[in-house]
This record gives structure tokens, C-alpha cells and sequence, in this order.
């Protein structure tokens, strides 16, 4: 059975993982193959054919997959199949319509979820020592700082450079999904290089935690560097003026600073202070656009969309409450009736079994993160178990704000995080067995005594 992971010995992922990443947040997932329509994204291709490639290993013996067992891997495998049962319900005739775009609908669908699969088997399954934890998050860190230096350059001048880099992606069309810009108030607020600035808000809160034990850690980067992430990640969030945004930087601070260092937990109570004043007085006017945002309620038109979505949730549930209408099928033609919220658009279009199979997607990974960092045998371990807990945190709790998993970059971070949470739970595991001290029988102990050898 494949190991995994091997004391004292140097393993590094393959290529392709650290390109998935990148790739996926560098390049706008809204430049498509027009062939392929919404699935054709660079990112998504790539993390489709990830996906085959395990196939392919596993069916002939090339690679194990089943020493690499977690709960977020149970858990992806739930939703994977709550989403077939969903798609063959539908293609059936028992939930749903049946017509060409809710089919074709459909299929992006599931597409998705394999890629999604394919980036938790290749993060859990080639990931296998902590020094290969460290190396993929310098790229994705790298990835990570330039859609905030692409943001920051949108917040402040007002141009996309997402555009010069479609220029440069010869073949693919922009399908329309992206917003680079939107208004709130005296502030535009700014996509960076995701579909839409909750989106950025999300991503950078999702990368904060990882970013923050990244710089604690890895002494091989540069020390600028690693004190420049974190500072670029929270800028980032800032700037999409977005409530979900502030609220996964709460998330963060709740989950992330319990699992830190006993020294890095009291400079935290001093920067989170200062990093507010700063957001003050760096950006005239940026704290009170936040404070007339969070205390709009039902005078926000952004507020009351969401508000008024239960009523048609609770319908379309009680009309199909086990497997929807069909995973990925709700196109309404009214603009109010779109589900900004991910947990009422699984409701309604994967019922009752998608929804729990959403809940278990997001939280089995949060736990089992946080189950790991309790029994971690080093700080360091116990950091990344509280951070990757953190992440999947905020990705739990944003679902309900926004329809997360219609925004690729959130579709394929997200794995990426359950991924690691199987990485931390393995490291945990491993470190827990190699630890534990071997008991010998008093046979062992007579012949030791006789100057005599001993094996099992």
C-alpha cells in the first residue's frame, strides 16, 4: 500500500498541481473556449483532466488512493454523488424540466464537480510531508499576490489589466460572466482577477489564514515577502467593499488565532487594531461606507434581493424536496429571483440530499482540520490543522451570501483547501503512529537481556 508520506525523505508534487493553482487565480475563469462554453476556462480544463489522470493511475495500479483516506474526502464523495442522483433524477423526468439549455445546464454542472474532485485528490494524494505544503503555497501565495496587485491597480486607477491578459489568450472569448467594477457608494468596488468583487472578497479571506502560517513557517522565502502577503490579502479584501468580505475576516480572527503560536496570539490583539486604524486613515471614507452597509438592512436593495429569495426556496422545495429540479438548472428569467444565496440554490435544485451533501462538503473538512490541529504534534502542524479550518470556515459561512459555487475561482480554491484539510489530518495521523512507543512482550525483553536479536 502506498505510503503517505516518508520520514527523511525529500517529495515534491508534480508539476500540474502547482500550474492548477496558479492558473486559477491568475487567468480570468470568463475566458472560455467557445466550444466549451462556461466549462472551457483554462483552470478548469486543467483540473478536469487532473481528475482523468487519477482515474487513470488508480484503475491501473499506478497509484494507490486508498492510504490516503480523510473525511473531506468522504465528504466530496457524498456531494459527488448527491449531484449524479440529482442529474440522472432530471435527465429521468422524476424533478425538473428536460429542455436543451437545462441539460446542457447540467452537464456544466457535474463537469465542475470533477474538476472540483480533481483538485482534492491531486492536493491530498501528491502533498505528502510539510516542506511539500510549503512549496505549492509559495505558488499559490504568488498566485494570490498578483490578482491583489491587479486589484489594488483597479481600486486605484480605475482600468482592468484583466483585459491586457485576455489579449494574450489567443482562442478563448469572454463569455460576459466577469465584473471587474461595480459601484457602492463613493467607492468602485474591484474583481481583481475573480468574476465578481464578493468573490475576491471571499478568496482573499480563504487564503488569509494560509498566507499568515506560510510567513511563520516557510524560512526558505524571503522575510519582506512573507510579511507582504498577509498586508496585500487583507488590502485585497478591503477594497471589494464587501460585507462578506468583513465578515471572513471575522471568521479568520475567531478560528485561526487560538491555533497560533502563544507569542504570535499576543501580537495579533495589537495588529488587528492597527490594520483597522489603517484601513482608516490609508482609505478616507472606506469605514463608513462599511458601517452605512452593515446597518442598511431592508433600506439595501442588495439585502432585501436575498431576503426575499426564502419564500421561493421554501416553494420550489416542498415541490421537489429529495433531488430538485436538477443540479445547476435554475435560470431565471427575472433578476430578483436569483439565488444569492448557495445553500437556497442547492435547496432548490438538488433538494433536501444536495443540501446535506453541501453542508457535509464544507463543514466535514472544517472539523476534521480542527480535530487534527487538537492532537498535532508540533506548532506547526497545529497552525496549518486551525488555518485550513479557518479557510473552510469562511467558505462555509459565505455560501449564504452569495451563490459561491456559480464563481469558479471559489469552486476550485474550495477543493483546494479539502484537499489540504486531508493533508493535515494524514501529517497528524502519521506523526501520531510513529510516535507511539513500541511495547515489547517479555520474550523480547529476556533475549535484549541475553545480548540476543529481537524481531517480530
Amino acid at each position: 500500500m502506498t505510503s503517505p508520506a516518508v520520514p527523511g525523505r525529500r517529495h515534491r508534487p508534480p508539476a500540474v498541481l502547482y500550474i492548477l493553482l496558479v492558473t486559477t487565480l491568475i487567468l480570468p475563469s470568463y475566458m472560455v473556449l467557445p466550444a466549451l462554453g462556461a466549462s472551457g476556462s483554462v483552470s478548469q480544463m486543467l483540473a478536469v483532466g487532473v481528475f482523468f489522470l487519477w482515474l487513470a493511475a488508480s484503475a491501473f495500479g499506478l497509484h494507490d488512493p486508498m492510504a490516503f483516506g480523510h473525511p473531506g474526502r468522504g465528504a466530496m464523495l457524498f456531494w459527488i454523488v448527491a449531484s449524479c442522483a440529482s442529474y440522472a433524477a432530471m435527465f429521468a423526468g422524476f424533478s425538473g424540466g428536460n429542455d436543451a439549455a437545462e441539460r446542457a445546464a447540467a452537464d456544466r454542472w457535474l463537469v465542475l464537480v470533477v474538476a472540483g474532485a480533481g483538485v482534492t485528490l491531486a492536493t491530498t494524494e501528491t502533498i505528502r510531508t510539510i516542506d511539500s505544503v510549503k512549496s505549492v503555497t509559495r505558488w499559490v501565495m504568488a498566485g494570490a499576490a498578483f490578482c491583489c496587485v491587479v486589484a489594488l491597480i483597479q481600486f486605484s486607477f480605475r482600468i482592468n489589466p484583466m483585459e491586457w491578459v485576455a489579449s494574450l489568450m489567443p482562442g478563448f472569448e469572454d463569455n460576459g460572466a466577469g465584473t471587474a467594477f461595480q459601484g457602492r457608494e463613493a467607492f468602485m468596488r474591484v474583481a481583481g482577477t475573480t468574476m465578481h468583487p464578493i468573490e475576491l472578497g471571499v478568496i482573499c479571506s480563504m487564503l488569509l489564514p494560509l498566507s499568515i502560517w506560510w510567513g511563520l513557517y516557510d524560512t526558505a522565502a524571503r522575510t519582506w515577502v512573507r510579511a507582504a502577503l498577509p498586508v496585500l490579502l487583507f488590502s485585497g479584501n478591503v477594497i471589494t467593499v464587501s460585507r462578506t468580505g468583513l465578515i471572513g475576516l471575522a471568521v479568520v480572527a475567531l478560528i485561526l488565532i487560538p491555533y497560533l503560536p502563544t507569542l504570535w496570539r499576543q501580537w495579533a490583539v495589537l495588529i488587528i487594531p492597527v490594520a483597522i486604524a489603517g484601513m482608516f486613515l490609508f482609505v478616507p471614507g472606506m469605514v463608513s461606507t462599511f458601517f452605512s452597509s452593515a446597518t442598511a438592512g431592508s433600506s439595501d436593495s442588495s439585502i432585501t434581493y436575498r431576503t426575499d429569495d426564502y419564500p421561493l426556496a421554501w416553494q420550489l422545495f416542498f415541490e421537489r424536496p429529495w433531488l430538485g429540479l436538477g443540479p445547476g438548472t435554475w435560470m431565471p428569467t427575472n433578476a430578483k429571483d436569483i439565488f444569492d444565496n448557495q445553500y437556497l440554490l442547492t435547496v432548490a435544485t438538488m433538494g433536501g440530499i444536495g443540501l446535506t451533501a453541501l453542508l457535509a462538503y464544507f463543514l466535514a473538512p472544517f472539523f476534521a482540520s480542527l480535530t487534527a490541529a487538537h492532537h498535532a504534534p508540533t506548532t506547526e502542524i497545529r497552525s496549518l490543522g486551525g488555518a485550513v479550518g479557518a479557510s473552510m470556515l469562511v467558505a462555509a459561512v459565505s455560501a449564504g451570501t452569495f451563490d459561491a459555487l456559480s464563481f469558479q475561482t471559489f469552486a476550485l480554491i474550495c477543493p483546494f483547501f479539502i484537499g489540504l484539510s486531508g493533508v493535515v489530518w494524514l501529517l497528524v495521523k502519521q506523526q501520531l503512529s510513529t510516535s507511539l512507543p513500541v511495547v515489547l512482550p517479555p520474550a523480547a525483553h529476556k533475549r535484549i537481556r541475553e545480548g540476543k536479536s529481537w524481531t517480530r
